[in-house]
């Protein structure tokens, strides 16, 4: 693994490869395009890998406050992948710095709002007047984020930023089917809609820096090529 890369990167890379979530070959994507690599983070689902994932994160927040400014009250985990993500960020974040352990608080929202009982559509700490920072797996089309920031801000909450695993750092796809077209990711259209910081656990280039020393020269190769035609503008 690279020296060059944080050892909280290497850490959740390695982790990612060996638990089979970041897989290198050939992929069809939602989007039609054939990838060299795929990343799910539904398979971080044993007590190590869970581990993994929700320590990435916490270092990632951490490095955010202390070098990007971020600030924020509570840990967002949009339903359904987030809702494991949240309640692990918050209790990883409570480890790595004890400031953590009464300041911040993590909630998740239901995909149906309950019609009994205490009601509504929040489990966990109220959003109201809060900073709110969502995490997630990844932003594809930015769709389900939108319905995040639009549901936080219905319930007086305040979007501090996103924090997602991994930044394909792809284009969008052309509406007219046109790849040759430079344009931009969804992460940048949405950090440029929403005026919010998103930030990645890894990025490609990350992955791509990594796999230097553990993948085949042909998945290195296929990778850089993917990189180079796919590469958003921002």
């Amino acid at each position: 693994m690279s020296a060059q890369l944080p050892a909280y990167k290497q850490a959740f890379i390695q982790a990612s490869i060996s638990g089979g979530i970041l897989k290198f070959g050939t992929f069809e994507l939602k989007s039609k395009r054939i990838s060299p690599y795929f990343f799910n983070a539904g398979l971080f689902h044993t007590a190590r890998l869970a581990g993994a994932i929700a320590t990435a994160f916490a270092h990632t927040i951490i490095a955010a406050q202390r070098d990007g400014g971020l600030e924020y009250d509570i840990v967002f985990g949009p339903a359904y992948k987030g809702i494991p993500l949240a309640s692990s960020i918050a209790v990883k974040l409570g480890e790595l710095d004890p400031a953590c352990l009464d300041a911040v608080s993590y909630s998740f929202d239901r995909k149906e709002a309950k019609d009994h009982g205490e009601g509504g559509s929040i489990v966990g700490a109220p959003l109201k007047g809060k900073r709110v920072l969502i995490v997630d797996d990844v932003i594809t089309a930015g769709t389900a984020k939108r319905e995040a920031i639009e549901k936080i801000q219905r319930e007086g909450g305040i979007v501090a930023g996103i924090v997602v695993a991994v930044d394909r750092m792809e284009k969008l796809p052309a509406a007219d089917g046109d790849d040759s077209k430079p344009g931009p990711s969804a992460i940048g259209e949405l950090r440029k809609e929403f005026g919010i910081p998103i930030f990645s656990i890894v990025d490609l280039d990350d992955i791509i820096e990594a796999m230097k020393a553990v993948a085949s020269p042909e998945d290195l190769r296929r990778t850089e090529e993917y990189r180079q035609k796919y590469k958003a503008t921002d």
